[in-house]
C-alpha cells in the first residue's frame, strides 16, 4: 500500500473511530477523500488496469471491522454502470479522467432522472446514500480513455446485497463482488 493511500485509510479509520452520524462522515470523509485524490501518483498500475468489456472494482482496502472499504473503480473508454443502488453510504472521488453520475428517483416502481448529469473532474468528489440520493448511473465521460475514480462505502461494498433497475420498472437484486485481484498483490491493512 502506498504511504498516501495509507495515511488516508488510517485517517479514514480515526473519523470512523468516533461513531460520527452520516453527514458528519460525508462531509469530513469526503475532505480526506478530496485531498486523496488531489493528487494522482499512489495507485499502483496493477489497480489501474481497465478490461475490454466492463469497468473493474478493484479492492484497495477492506477495514478489518468491515466499517468501510476502498475501491477502485476503472472505467475503459465509453463504459457505464447500469442504473443502481448502494443501500449504504458512499463517497466517490476522482482520480483520473472523468465521469458523468446520473441521479434518480424510484416513484411507483418507475424511475426518473432527478436534474442533469454531473460530471466529476479530477478532485472532485460526489457523496450517495439511502438519505442523500442512492440510485444513479455513472458512466466513463470519455470515449476515447480509460477513467479512474476511487469510492470509500460504509460496509465491505463487494458484499451488499444492492439492486439495478431495469428499464422497464422494478428491480434486480445483485452483489457485485470485485474484479479478480491482480496477482501477487493482497488485501492491504494498514
Amino acid at each position: 500500500m502506498s504511504a498516501r493511500l495509507r495515511d488516508f485509510v488510517v485517517a479514514f479509520g480515526r473519523l470512523i473511530d468516533t461513531h460520527p452520524a452520516e453527514p458528519r462522515i460525508l462531509e469530513e470523509g469526503g475532505a480526506l477523500l478530496r485531498g486523496l485524490v488531489a493528487r494522482d501518483d499512489w495507485l499502483p498500475d496493477a489497480f489501474a488496469k481497465p478490461h475490454p468489456e466492463r469497468y473493474q472494482q478493484y479492492l484497495l482496502h477492506l477495514d478489518a471491522a468491515d466499517r468501510f472499504s476502498v475501491v477502485s473503480f476503472v472505467w475503459g473508454p465509453g463504459q457505464a454502470t447500469p442504473v443502481h443502488d448502494h443501500t449504504v453510504w458512499g463517497l466517490i472521488g476522482m482520480l483520473r479522467g472523468a465521469e458523468y453520475s446520473q441521479a434518480y428517483r424510484e416513484r411507483d416502481r418507475l424511475l426518473t432522472a432527478q436534474g442533469a448529469p454531473v460530471r466529476l473532474d479530477p478532485g472532485d468528489v460526489e457523496a450517495v446514500s439511502p438519505t442523500v440520493g442512492d440510485v444513479h448511473r455513472v458512466r466513463n465521460a470519455y470515449d476515447d480513455r480509460v477513467s479512474i475514480s476511487i469510492h470509500v462505502y460504509g460496509a465491505d461494498i463487494g458484499k451488499v446485497r444492492r439492486h439495478t433497475y431495469p428499464p422497464g420498472g422494478g428491480r434486480k437484486p445483485f452483489v457485485s463482488g470485485y474484479s479478480e485481484f491482480p496477482q501477487g498483490l493482497p488485501v492491504s491493512s494498514p
